[in-house]
């Protein structure tokens, strides 16, 4: 698949990066050469020229593009790029936009009409990640696959659940409704094997089905709290949407540095407390009670404050902490610390491209998930190694590992025993870099 990206920002960036681990015909473009010099090392070509050029886009070839990516900073740049490379002859184009207007049903065919088949908002993305979190306070993350039919939840695993210390082939004996499929340790992820154990500390990653969360919580020693009231420190577009998705239920109130901002807010949701300061002011964070909330949301823009105000959020007795943290390096050391929910609008954004990459081929899925862990949705076909024994006679790299499968609309966990078919949808664990290994073993 050939795939354009016009834009070597943030989003951009990390797309292209995570592309080229695949077999697939990556070009990306951006004004300045500066951004584009990192990637020069990656599986991928890079070109200089502006997403509103005919002549630069020509110069690449736009027109026999699979998949057109405009994620510059600009909405209105995103726009007339996917319009001009759809006008070119573009197959399908995908625009990052910075408002919720351009989602309405009303402007729909208005949309489709300029040449745009899909729009990408990072905040919206983020703000429903967050939502979910709050109905679910005792997971660190929630994935619903295939329509929900299988269910992928990381859990942090404490002293108190059933299944630490255990061997996995004797989970079994626990609960026939969980499959451990990834555990993050330390920093780093396994996939894991029978002779593996739970650890306390581990966040793991479980698969199951939509039937067994309330058994997969209770192994798990967790207990699910209501959220009726939210502080928020950070009053940007992921906290507007977020007062959208949550409605007047619950009681929220915001702290934002910038004054004009909080009028802005105070003005369009008068359901919701502003309160203007610094959070990191002691005075502030001791007036505000912090500990009085059912959830602490940070979503500044310095990722470290952010970590450290979930902490401090915690050390104060609140349950549910949700943290932005955009520098993926800092994913790695905010798991290891106590403060629950970490959101990244670049890995939300990138997974929601890949559903979309999906939707233009539908024989092969990618759906990232983790930072460094690949989630793959893959048809299974006729005569592919993966159904000619048993899942324990298979001899699977230790790289990934079979979760689940849906058939005939049914999701099914996978143990050693389960005989995969042509036909099923099958979900994959896998080690950052090592998909191609699926290769062995699927079409």
């Amino acid at each position: 698949m050939r795939i354009v990206i016009a834009g070597a920002g943030e989003v951009g960036t990390h797309l292209a990066k995570m592309l080229s681990n695949e077999e697939q015909d990556i070009i990306i473009m951006d004004v300045e050469n500066r951004k584009l010099e990192p990637l020069e090392n990656y599986n991928l070509l890079t070109h200089q020229g502006s997403a509103i050029s005919f002549n630069d886009l020509n110069a690449i070839k736009t027109g026999i593009s699979d998949l057109f990516i405009a994620v510059t900073k600009s909405e209105a740049r995103n726009i007339l790029a996917c319009s001009m490379a759809k006008k070119l002859g573009a197959k399908r184009t995908v625009a990052r936009v910075d408002n919720d207007e351009f989602f309405s049903p009303r402007w729909r065919d208005h949309i489709t009409n300029l040449g745009i088949d899909n729009l990408i908002y990072p905040e919206r993305l983020a703000a429903r990640e967050i939502t979910s979190a709050l109905k679910r306070t005792w997971a660190r993350n929630w994935f619903e696959l295939f329509d929900g039919e299988l269910i992928v939840v990381g859990v942090k695993i404490r002293s108190n659940a059933r299944i630490v210390n255990q061997m996995l082939k004797d989970v079994s004996k626990i609960s026939h409704f969980l499959h451990v499929s990834a555990i993050k340790r330390n920093r780093e992820i396994i996939i894991p094997r029978g002779d593996d154990r739970v650890l306390n500390n581990d966040i793991a990653y479980i698969a199951t089905t939509r039937d067994h969360i309330d058994e997969v919580r209770d192994v798990c020693g967790k207990v699910q709290t209501p959220v009726d009231s939210v502080l928020i420190v950070g009053g940007n577009d992921i906290a507007e949407q977020l007062i959208k998705n949550l409605g007047k239920n619950i009681d929220i109130k915001i702290i934002e540095p910038d004054l004009n901002r909080c009028d802005e807010l105070a003005q369009r949701y008068p359901n919701c407390k502003l309160v203007q300061g610094d959070f990191r002011d002691t005075e502030l964070s001791e007036e505000e009670s912090v500990s009085n909330y059912d959830a602490f949301i940070a979503l500044g823009d310095n990722s470290a404050v952010n970590m450290m105000s979930c902490m401090i959020a915690k050390t104060n007795g609140v349950p549910k902490t949700i943290a932005q943290v955009e520098d993926i390096q800092f994913i790695n050391e905010a798991e290891a610390l106590n403060i629950g929910t970490i959101v990244n609008k670049k890995l939300l954004a990138s997974s929601r491209i890949y559903q979309i990459l999906i939707d233009a081929d539908e024989d092969n899925a990618r759906c990232l998930a983790l930072p460094d862990a690949e989630v793959a949705e893959i048809i299974v076909q006729e005569g592919d190694r993966v159904t000619r024994a048993p899942v324990k006679d298979l001899k699977l790299s230790r790289d990934f590992t079979i979760a689940g499968l849906v058939r005939d609309g049914k999701g099914y966990l996978v143990d050693g025993n389960t005989q995969i078919q042509a036909g099923d949808h099958v979900v994959v664990f896998c080690l950052q870099g090592a998909i191609h290994k699926l290769d062995k073993y699927f079409s």
